[in-house]
């Protein structure tokens, strides 16, 4: 099978099997990509995901077009992105035309409402799994909490966060707190 198919069909399965956006999507894109098929490491799909916080459109279109790039290069980035949306436009075409049917059923609303609380499940998973392997310092921790607060409590963009702690990264790596403590 060639790579191209093969991301093809590895982001259609993710688009498909994926409920809640691009961060619910982590722990499947984990297994397929770094798992099952060594696109990349978790490292790099972090930095995917930093990035693509900071550019336009949505989470899981733009991690699919850097890892369809890093295989394929423009075909690959334009591959990969399209086969992780297909199946939700797909669904939605769908939806749209049988919701409107069964919004008011009882069991319909709470099909729904379980989804949700199985979502959040699956992000507080990859939230954990992020900082277990993104946060090694104790300044880390420290950015990682203050960018919380900064977008959940005083409502800012995330994109101006995500830009300041890359910047506040870079600059510490000039400083002595980026630097390993030598014994």
């Amino acid at each position: 099978m060639t790579t191209l198919l093969r991301l093809c069909l590895s982001f259609f399965k993710i688009g498909l099997f994926t409920f809640g956006g691009g961060l619910s999507m982590f722990p499947m894109l984990e297994r397929e990509v770094i798992t099952r098929r060594g696109w990349c490491t978790r490292e790099e799909i972090l930095d995917y995901y930093a990035v693509g916080q900071c550019t336009p459109g949505v989470i899981a279109v733009d991690v699919a077009a850097f890892i369809g790039y890093r295989q394929k290069k423009t075909l690959g980035a334009i591959v990969a992105p399209l086969c992780v949306v297909l199946p939700g436009v797909l669904l939605v075409l769908l939806m749209a035309t049988l919701l409107q049917q069964v919004a008011d059923v009882p069991a319909v609303r709470s099909a729904f409402a379980g989804i949700r609380v199985a979502v959040c499940a699956l992000i507080t998973v990859s939230l954990v799994n992020i900082l277990r392997e993104s946060v090694k310092r104790w300044w880390q921790l420290g950015v990682a909490l203050a960018s919380f607060a900064v977008v959940a409590v005083l409502g800012q963009n995330p994109a101006w966060v995500v830009l300041g702690a890359g910047l506040g990264g870079l600059f510490g790596s000039f400083g002595s707190f980026g630097k390993k403590k030598e014994k």
